[in-house]
């Protein structure tokens, strides 16, 4: 559809902001393939619920925001930590149970007697985000 032809109110998006946001869905979903791989394997412990095939979701709704703006997520989540800036770097540690993960790792109580668990973007979110971004 051309621009001379747009619906009333429907903003017009420019080709190169058409291409990040293409960039940034199929990062995520990258990102998720590679989760899943992990998983698989075995080297992701715990529950993994991906985000695939909701990348637009997150990358649209980001778009919104401010930066000071507060996001709850609590279920298939590592799209919209990934859109929002978080490094996919301190996702996939988070992931891992790593202390370089955005919820720091496993709780201490937990790191004495048992492998550590798997944490989850959703902690992340309810959390700071300043350590990861």
């Amino acid at each position: 559809m051309s621009v001379e032809h747009r619906p009333p109110h429907t903003p017009a998006l420019e080709r190169e902001h058409a291409h990040e946001l293409l960039h940034e869905m199929l990062r995520i979903r990258h990102f998720e393939e590679k989760s899943a791989e992990l998983y698989s394997a075995g080297k992701i412990r715990g529950f993994l619920h991906l985000y695939i095939g909701e990348e637009a979701v997150a990358v649209g709704a980001m778009q919104a925001l401010e930066a000071d703006d507060a996001i709850v997520a609590t279920y298939r989540e590592h799209g919209q930590a990934l859109a929002r800036g978080i490094p996919a770097g301190a996702v996939m540690a988070e992931m891992y149970g790593k202390a370089s993960g955005c919820s720091r790792g496993p709780p201490p109580a937990a790191s004495t007697n048992m492998k550590p668990p798997v944490s989850t973007a959703a902690t992340t979110m309810r959390r700071s985000f300043a350590p990861c971004v």
